[in-house]
């Protein structure tokens, strides 16, 4: 996990956010192991910017990914931020409930939890299939 760690917080230094002034960073491991960042990206033209999750998720599929396995999500308070309700859907588009999500400070991770914690009774993929 340390890697996704390193990587959560590279991006969370490269975030744009010069109206929040909260920068995310976020990183996602693949099912082949590979990992894949992403940061906040602010607009003007707020809500149009991106979060940090939808960033990494962006980059994982863009690297041909499909699957998400675990996920780390740092923000720069003392308390640990969870992903969006957005960004949550989003997670659930490419991982099962049962994601570990690591919720990180600045001072390391705070707590792990589960996308089925965050997002119970989620509606996926398999809601979509034809019989």
């Amino acid at each position: 996990m340390d890697d996704l760690i390193r990587l959560a917080r590279e991006m969370q230094a490269r975030a744009y956010a010069p109206y929040s002034h909260f920068p995310v960073g976020a990183a996602l491991r693949s099912a082949d192991g590979s990992i894949h960042g992403g940061c906040n990206v602010e607009n003007a033209a707020y809500p149009e910017g991106l979060c940090a999750e939808a960033s990494a998720i962006a980059a994982l599929v863009g690297a041909g990914h499909r699957h998400i396995v675990e996920c780390v999500v740092t923000g720069p308070g003392p308390q640990p931020i969870t992903p969006c309700g957005g960004c949550r859907q989003k997670l659930r588009e490419f991982a099962s409930d049962d994601l570990p999500i690591h919720l990180c400070g600045p001072d390391g991770r705070h707590r792990t939890v589960t996308l089925g914690e965050l997002l119970p009774l989620s509606f996926g993929p398999q809601h979509l299939a034809r019989p």
